[in-house]
Order: C-alpha cells, then sequence, then structure tokens
C-alpha cells in the first residue's frame, strides 16, 4: 500500500492511496474461503466448494466488499497514524470509469483513490483556575412577593354583568361573537361565538379591542383592523380585515380581597402559603436567569481565550443553519435587513462571525469534556424526557414515544445537558464571586448578548 499527502492547507488535507491489486485478491480469497463453509451450491456437499466455482459465482460482490472494507482501514490507519480528528467525513473519490471499475472488480487493476478530509485542530486548554467569573444574585424582597401576588389576584378578578343599558369601558370584559373578512370574503378562523375579551388586555389584534369600547350588550359594531405583518399566518399577514361582532354580555371587573380565602381558591391552604409558594417562583426565576449570565460570561471567556481556526465546513454548516432561520422568519415577519438598520452583506458577516464562534466553543467544551471524562448517563438523559413529556400533559405518551424512536432528538436534549456538566466543572474551578443587583438588571434585555451565546 502506498500513501501519498497530495495537499496539506491549514485544517485541509488530501491523500492520494493505492492499494496492490494482489492484496486486494489476497483478502477477496480469504473472504472466499470462509465464505465456503456457509453458502449452499446445488451439486456440491456443504463445505466442499471449491473456492474457484465460488469465485465466478460471487467474485464480483466479494471484490466489492473487500473493496469497501480496506478503503475504510486504510483511512482509519492513515487518520490514526498521524493522529487526525476528522471535522465532517471524508470525501472519497474512486475511479468512474467503466472499463477501470470492471477491471477493478475483476481483481486485474490496482485500487488507485483520493481521500480529502477537513480536521478537527490541536486546542490547548486555558487554565480554568485564573478564570473569574461574576455571578449576579438577586434577593427577593417581601414588596416584589407582594407585587406578584397582586398579579396574581388580578388575573383571577371577578366580573359581574353591568347593569342594562351600560357600555363597555377599558378593563370591561365583553362576550362577543364575531364574523371576520377580508375584502368581504370569510376566511379560516375569522369567526367565533361566545368569545370573552377584556378590553386593554391586548389579547386581540391591535386596533381590535379599543373598538369595543362604548358597545353595549345586543349591539353590533363593523370593527376595522389589520392584521399585523408579523402575524403567525402568512395568508393574513398585513391583510386589512372587517370583524361583524356582536356584544352579548358587559361585564364589570370586581375587587379580588387577597387572603386566606382568596388562596384557597388556588389550591393552597392559607395566605402565607401563597407568599410562600410566590417568592419560591421568584427565586427560581432568578436562579434561572443568574445561571444563564454566568454560563453566558464564562462562555465570553472561553472564546477570549482560545483562539484558534475552525474547521471551515463546519462553520458554513451552522451559519447555513442560522442564516436559513433568519431569512424565513424575516420573510414571515415581512420585515427587511433595512428595517433593522443592517444590509444583507453587513447581516451575513454578523453572523458568520456568531457562526465561528459557536462552533469553536463546541469544540473546546467537547474537548474538555473529553478530557476530564464527562458523560452524560441515559438515566439523566431519561430525566429530561420526563421533564419534556410533564410539560405537555395530556401528550406524555406521544412525547415518551417520540423520543424513544428518534435517536436525533435524544441527542438533542444529550447535548445541553453535556454542554451544562462541562460549564459546571469549569465553575468548580474559576474564581466565581457574587455581586448583589436588582431583579431589573438581572433579567434586562441584553440582545448582543442572546446572539452570541452558544
Amino acid at each position: 500500500m502506498q500513501v501519498t499527502e497530495t495537499l496539506a492547507e491549514g485544517l485541509k488535507h488530501e491523500f492520494k492511496v493505492s492499494v496492490p491489486a494482489s492484496d486486494l485478491d489476497a483478502k477477496a480469497d480469504a473472504k472466499l474461503v470462509d465464505l465456503k463453509d456457509k453458502v449452499k451450491l446445488n451439486g456440491f456437499r456443504p463445505g466442499k466448494v471449491p473456492v474457484s466455482h465460488l469465485k465466478k459465482v460471487y467474485g464480483r460482490s466479494v471484490m466489492a466488499e473487500t473493496i469497501d472494507q480496506t478503503i475504510r482501514d486504510t483511512n482509519t490507519q492513515i487518520f490514526t497514524d498521524r493522529g487526525f480528528r476528522l471535522a465532517t467525513e471524508p470525501k472519497i473519490t474512486l475511479p468512474t470509469e467503466q472499463k477501470e471499475v470492471e477491471e477493478l472488480l475483476a481483481g486485474k487493476s490496482d485500487l488507485t483513490y483520493t481521500v480529502a478530509i477537513e480536521v478537527v485542530p490541536t486546542i490547548q486548554l486555558a487554565d480554568f483556575k485564573t478564570f473569574s467569573v461574576e455571578k449576579p444574585v438577586v434577593d427577593v424582597t417581601d414588596a416584589e412577593v407582594d407585587e406578584a401576588i397582586k398579579r396574581i389576584a388580578e388575573q383571577n378578578r371577578p366580573y359581574a354583568a353591568k347593569a342594562e343599558g351600560a357600555k363597555a369601558e377599558t378593563g370591561d370584559r365583553v362576550t362577543i361573537s364575531f364574523k371576520g373578512t377580508i375584502g368581504g370574503t370569510p376566511f379560516d378562523g375569522g369567526t367565533g361565538e361566545g368569545i370573552p375579551v377584556v378590553i386593554g388586555a391586548g389579547q386581540f389584534i391591535p386596533g381590535f379591542e379599543e373598538q369595543l369600547v362604548g358597545i353595549g350588550a345586543g349591539e353590533t359594531r363593523t370593527l376595522k383592523v389589520s392584521f399585523p405583518k408579523n402575524y403567525a399566518s402568512e395568508k393574513l399577514a398585513g391583510q386589512p380585515a372587517e370583524f361583524e361582532t356582536t356584544a352579548t354580555l358587559i361585564e364589570a371587573p370586581g375587587e379580588t380581597e387577597i387572603n386566606d380565602e382568596f388562596a384557597k381558591t388556588l389550591g393552597l391552604e392559607s395566605l402565607d402559603k401563597l407568599k410562600e409558594a410566590a417568592r419560591e417562583r421568584l427565586v427560581a426565576e432568578c436562579a434561572g436567569a443568574t445561571r444563564q449570565r454566568v454560563k453566558r460570561a464564562l462562555l465570553d471567556r472561553l472564546d477570549d481565550s482560545h483562539k484558534f481556526e475552525a474547521p471551515p465546513s463546519l462553520i458554513e454548516e451552522e451559519f447555513n443553519l442560522m442564516w436559513n432561520s433568519i431569512k424565513a422568519e424575516m420573510e414571515s415577519s415581512g420585515k427587511t435587513f433595512a428595517d433593522e438598520n443592517t444590509t444583507e452583506e453587513a447581516a451575513k458577516e454578523e453572523y458568520k462571525k456568531i457562526a465561528d464562534r459557536r462552533v469553536r466553543l463546541g469544540l473546546v467544551l467537547s474537548e474538555i469534556g473529553e478530557k476530564n471524562k464527562i458523560t452524560v448517563t441515559d438515566d439523566e438523559v431519561g430525566r429530561a424526557v420526563i421533564e419534556r413529556a410533564r410539560s405537555m400533559p395530556g401528550r406524555e405518551k406521544e412525547v415518551w414515544d417520540y423520543y424513544r424512536n428518534n435517536a436525533n432528538a435524544l441527542a438533542q436534549l444529550r447535548a445541553p445537558i453535556y454542554e451544562d456538566k462541562v460549564v459546571d466543572f469549569i465553575l468548580e474551578l474559576a474564581n466565581v464571586t457574587e455581586k448583589k443587583v436588582s431583579r431589573e438588571d438581572l433579567f434586562k434585555d441584553d440582545e448582543a448578548d442572546e446572539k452570541s451565546a452558544a
């Protein structure tokens, strides 16, 4: 066997491989000898079929198997000897001319092929003990708990029918029936019967609820609105519509007294228990946000500490996934790059940088996990499946069956678990300091950080 490297350009390598016909023939004969005891042919006793006869019957198929196995074994040896970790599947180029193929399958010519690969670079990991990470911490106050309970009370406030002849006001609940048309033609989903609408709650498309102000029970109005450009249905997005709407009931909101009785309507023993539950939820929300902030800061630190050339094909693959998603989202919302104060070219450059970052961070996290023997157990994946199933009441079996029968879906669950375990490993070594912040500061939107997160 002869192996010649014909290209070594960055992370890209290409080899020309030549395997003598005699080597292939010997391997094929060995397979035929093994086959002799397994096949039954008319006119021959079991195990007594001459290899020469087997070669006439199965020669081509056995040689094809031999060539395939030889290529796989040879490539593995090439990559192992050089310490290569492949970024993508190798690209193999074999003879294509009919005459060459026939001679190769007949064992009359050497096997000559090329294999092109892209490798993962050697990654020199940083000393994580030198990392400093700031952990924002929020103390949930009694005032925040009271505010949360007040919101719960507003969501569960009672409504009572207004006096005959009363008109609807902002905050009132109006029960309506409607028929929607676009250009005089009804459309799917445009009708409703006995639908309760709280004026000012923003449940309906912009402009709909406001036009219900002043309506009375039994009154019919034609409401003129336009569907938002980013409406979920592409057929309706941006379209002007009319809704012939009849109010059947006008109700005014009442006040909810926050006490033990109110807590009991929510399934809790007392107001104190309601406060405990509200505090626990707020603490959990803050813990989740804190985790995201710390993880984001750590990924930024990893990014700064590990600058290397990432495999171009992996970057291209990651970019295409993001770009296709962005384009689809923009098309469905009717937005343009100009609306985002940018151009398509500038946006592409930005997302290529993000793709590069994500690929590098993925490789770094993988390297850390591999070197420190970090793994995800089947039990951990199983618990994640159970959590997914619990989040979809009534469809638990459907969710369970989906993951049980879909290896790719399970892999998608395993990946974030693995990433979190690697992050926790680094945080154990890093210098993590706590900083008291307000709830508002913890939850403030940061699009730049969201974009750059791996």
